[in-house]
């Protein structure tokens, strides 16, 4: 396999994790009992299309509603304003096209999606390493437990194969090629704030290193000519400054494309709270940065060390960021995971979907790469993922009615 051409390497690779996704899927629905949705022990096609799936086939077939619905108490109900338009939209073109039912449109749209990420995320790590391990970083994101995700219709393949591509730009600091990546991967899953984050910190960044206090005086060189006052600044500024323009308008972009859904769903139904009020009706209470996390580890722990267990948390996290195995990926990619990580600190809920919502932190799978090359530690660590794998498949996909009703979400 080593003399392979790389894309029929990842593709091997890919194509085996999801095989083996898929036996755990069809064991899984043997035992399937009854459901929302349709009859005890579905078929494989069947099983993997429950969840958001049905959502993203509403929103494929119907559409948005131009007025948000609304409960006895005027709290808004769960509605597919919560689920961004290109996945939807591209099934229903692809339905148009072939014919296909909406939901195996979608599916279809997910793997082909899926296999792409794992080609563009090869080329990310070939960035940072060598074939081999840039390879093993792809079979541990084909492998990690939630990855069985890739071939459900779901949009996380869609938004992790363009996040990889944006990403992949922008560590090769094509900023103007990246802008209609960005706005695609900002109409696929609410990953463009943070990303809007990580590039507006990266240009802070480069304009520290570049114009910051140490680099205001060069120390002069042992017989270098001293040179006329201004002269440095008057012939490296504007070059500077000019290699800064694709960035800042990357920014600028990013940071619309983040601001594009909430508006467009704003502009549809009168309500500028329209997308925000929808996200939240599956938590049930109103959206307040950072509190959902403190009230989660209360429930965990008790009222004391759960008052400490986000801070906690975000130590060990930082402990992760700054270790030698994750230093090694570049600022770029560093960046995007702890300002990704301080988003769903900010916003999300945590909860059982909290483990999906962990895959655009795939760079850090090149991380798990670099602490060890030894084939006994990697082959170790593709076996537990495949074992989580099982248990979130058969905890969380699979359906069983919890005693006050409905069941954990993947």
């Amino acid at each position: 396999m080593s003399g392979w051409p790389w894309w029929l390497q990842v593709l091997v690779v890919f194509v085996a994790a999801r095989l083996v996704s898929a036996c755990i899927f069809a064991a899984a629905a043997l035992h399937q009992g009854t459901n929302p949705w349709f009859a005890p022990a579905p078929d494989y096609w069947n099983f993997i299309t429950i969840w958001d799936g049905r959502w993203y086939q509403t929103a494929a077939d119907e559409g948005y509603p131009s007025v948000l619905p609304l409960d006895e108490n005027g709290v808004v109900k769960e509605n597919t304003w919560a689920f961004y338009p290109l996945f939807p939209l591209l099934g229903r073109g692809l339905s148009a096209l072939t014919g296909l039912g909406t939901l195996q449109s979608l599916t279809t749209v997910a793997m082909a999606a899926g296999l792409g990420a794992a080609l563009v995320i090869y080329r990310l790590f070939l960035e940072f390493t060598g074939r081999r391990t840039a390879l093993w970083g792809v079979v541990f994101v084909s492998t990690f437990p939630v990855s069985a995700i890739l071939q459900v219709p779901y949009a996380e393949s869609l938004n992790l194969l363009l996040l990889a591509a944006a990403l992949l730009l922008v560590v090769r600091g094509r900023y103007l090629s990246a802008i209609p990546v960005v706005l695609l991967m900002c109409l696929s899953r609410p990953t463009g704030v943070p990303f809007a984050l990580m590039l507006g910190l990266l240009l802070v960044g480069k304009l520290w290193q570049r114009f910051g206090p140490n680099q205001a005086v060069r120390p002069r060189k042992q017989g270098e000519q001293a040179e006329q006052p201004g002269q440095a600044e008057q012939a490296d500024q504007p070059t500077s400054l000019v290699r800064l323009v694709p960035l800042t308008v990357l920014v600028g972009v990013a940071a619309l494309g983040a601001l594009a859904w909430p508006a467009i769903a704003w502009a549809a139904t009168g309500d500028p709270t329209a997308y925000t009020r929808t996200e939240t009706a599956w938590r049930g209470t109103d959206l307040v940065p950072f509190k959902p996390w403190f009230d989660a580890g209360q429930m965990l722990l008790g009222p004391v060390a759960g008052v400490f267990a986000p801070f906690v948390f975000v130590g060990l996290f930082a402990l992760v960021m700054v270790s030698k195995p994750v230093r090694a990926l570049g600022t770029e990619l560093r960046l995007w995971c702890a300002c990704y990580m301080g988003y769903l600190l900010v916003f999300l809920q945590p909860q059982t979907s909290t483990f999906r919502m962990l895959l655009p932190m795939f760079p850090l799978a090149l991380g798990v790469a670099f602490l060890s090359k030894s084939k006994a530690y990697r082959g170790t660590v593709v076996v537990m993922f495949i074992l989580l794998q099982i248990v979130w498949i058969v905890w969380l996909w699979a359906w069983a009615q919890l005693p006050g009703g409905g069941d954990y979400p993947p």
